[in-house]
């Protein structure tokens, strides 16, 4: 609301007679006092700057926290989409596009769709992003707080790929999987690693299963990955669940996770050989729902 200065003039002249003019009286109100405009709120800080886990400090080095208008794209600053329908190396069923139809802001979180629709020849759509020549980083903490979907044949999954990636190929650029979930199994998390001789069917891998038939769909939670020199820590509420070092990998098997920064990758894709494919039982559409994305460096 505005406040404006208000001095009213108000002159009252006598009529004009024959005999003699009346002299103007002038009456000046009281100026109004002038109300100052608010001061602007300050730009709000990003939250969780600095974070301390049970294995220390952590200061924030990227983050998206998905502020913005219901309905709009993701931050094209942030987050590239990878597209196309052709299996992704794994029988999958989904298209990706970067369609808001398939990716898109709500309620300060990111949402994921995949849909039942014929689309270039796949039946079903969904969406891919990454940070790939947008941002990557060598150790730290990456985490993401989610609510995941469920079903036969949905496949969730939150991850980074080795920046060698182009020049390297796959499994030698290194994948670090902070969390995938087969929607068939409600109440159950995977983490894994795969490189060079522990790939595919043979990664290293653990995984977490929520007490009491808790479903990771009916809430949000915590899914990070603490990685420094030499190991590899993961994580789902601050619960540690896995610890991967050199001394865990097959014999003569190369570490391929001090070499180069990763990238980060979030998607949900329909049907392949691990989850099996949707059935009479799987319901669309289906959201994974992302609250944030956060990246951390150990405090100097």
């Amino acid at each position: 609301m505005k406040l404006l200065p208000a001095i009213a003039l108000i002159t009252l002249l006598g009529a004009a007679c024959t005999a003699q003019p009346v002299t103007p009286i002038v009456i000046t109100a009281t100026p109004t006092a002038t109300v100052p405009a608010p001061t602007p709120a300050p730009t709000p800080t990003p939250m969780a700057y600095r974070i301390t886990t049970a294995s220390g400090a952590w200061t924030l080095t990227w983050s998206d926290e998905f502020a913005g208008p219901d309905g709009a794209t993701v931050d094209p600053e942030r987050w590239a989409f990878d597209a196309g329908g052709e299996g992704w190396g794994n029988g999958e069923l989904q298209h990706y596009t970067a369609r808001t139809e398939n990716a898109y802001l709500e309620g300060n979180a990111l949402v994921i769709k995949a849909q039942r629709e014929s689309y270039k020849g796949n039946p079903y759509t969904s969406a891919r992003l990454k940070t790939q020549g947008k941002f990557s980083q060598s150790y730290g903490r990456f985490e993401a707080r989610m609510k995941l979907p469920y079903g036969q044949g949905i496949w969730p999954a939150f991850w980074m790929l080795g920046d060698s990636l182009t020049t390297a190929g796959w499994p030698a650029a290194g994948e670090i999987d902070i969390m995938e979930h087969i929607g068939k199994y409600p109440s159950t998390v995977y983490a894994t690693v795969h490189g060079p001789g522990y790939s595919g069917a043979n990664g290293i891998s653990a995984e977490l299963a929520l007490p009491g038939g808790e479903r990771f769909s009916d809430d949000f939670h915590v899914f990070a990955c603490e990685w420094e020199p030499q190991e590899l820590r993961f994580y789902v509420d601050d619960r540690l669940y896995q610890t991967v070092t050199p001394a865990g990998l097959p014999a003569g098997s190369r570490w391929v996770y001090d070499d180069q920064p990763f990238f980060i990758i979030l998607n949900l894709a329909v049907g392949g050989a691990w989850p099996g494919y949707p059935d009479s039982s799987t319901v669309f559409p289906q959201y994974l729902r992302v609250d944030y994305v956060r990246v951390y460096q150990r405090t100097r």
